[in-house]
């Protein structure tokens, strides 16, 4: 298999106001190969959400790589920065704080279409296309983040994502504010839109159970390091770290 993404070596530092500094990630490396679903689990402070910062470019790290389908993005600027979104996109655990409040969720998903050059033409039949693929109503692309459901607006956060065909989606927490649910319906799209384009997903999520159907692999991370790896249901059956068990337990 072909990775999509590289991380090596990442560490991550924060200073403290007594001039120490606080080691959110410790030498964190994985690989995400082209149309899989790979889960980052964790407690909260685990690091997990500072990994996925890093890997979007929403955070410089203090050592360490990023590679998207093998180009270093680590410290992308400019067109560079702009090449990288062109193949990764997030969608983030609190969709309405995502979309700006005074634009239509149609403006929003159509943003990205018209800087990659399409008239406001296309970028609306395509903007009502991903709202369909998304199990959204074409009357959606008039509706503002704060007139819709959680749930409807994380479709339309997906939609978003999507506009670019990127090779790979980084989900952060992405359902862990809808209820059971929606959380069901989200998860079987993202798995539908999986099979349909094959995207790799980088899942980001602190419940262990959540991920065992879903994903392909697990990434277990305990206070900045990875402490365990592996195929869910071999993760969750025969956990090999005393964190890990303690985690299963908790939710199992």
């Amino acid at each position: 298999m072909d990775e999509i993404l590289q991380v090596r070596h990442l560490k991550q530092t924060f200073p403290r106001r007594d001039g120490t500094e606080i080691l959110a990630v410790d030498d964190v490396s994985f690989d995400v190969y082209k149309g899989e679903k790979l889960a980052l689990i964790g407690e909260s402070g685990s690091g997990k959400t500072t990994v996925a910062k890093i890997i979007a470019l929403l955070l410089e790290p203090t050592v360490g790589q990023v590679l998207l389908a093998g180009e270093d993005i680590t410290r992308a600027k400019g067109k560079k920065l702009k090449k990288a979104y062109t193949r990764m996109q997030m969608v983030f655990q609190n969709p309405v704080d995502s979309f700006d409040p005074r634009c239509t969720l149609g403006d929003g998903i159509g943003e990205s279409l018209i800087n990659q050059g399409k008239s406001s033409g296309q970028a609306a039949q395509i903007t009502q296309n991903l709202l369909a693929l998304c199990g959204l109503g074409a009357e959606f692309a008039h509706r503002y983040p704060h007139e819709v459901s959680g749930g409807q607006c994380q479709r339309a956060a997906i939609a978003r994502a999507l506009a670019i065909e990127p090779d790979l989606v980084i989900l952060d927490e992405a359902t862990s504010a809808l209820d059971v649910t929606v959380q069901a319906e989200i998860l079987d799209l993202l798995n539908r839109l999986q099979e349909d384009r094959g995207i790799a997903y980088l899942f980001i999520c602190h419940d262990i159970a959540l991920v065992q159907d879903f994903c392909d692999r697990v990434i277990v991370m305990h206070e900045g390091r990875i402490v365990e790896e592996g195929i869910p249901d071999d993760v969750i059956q025969r956990p090999q770290q005393a964190y890990t068990r303690r985690l299963i337990d908790s939710v199992l």
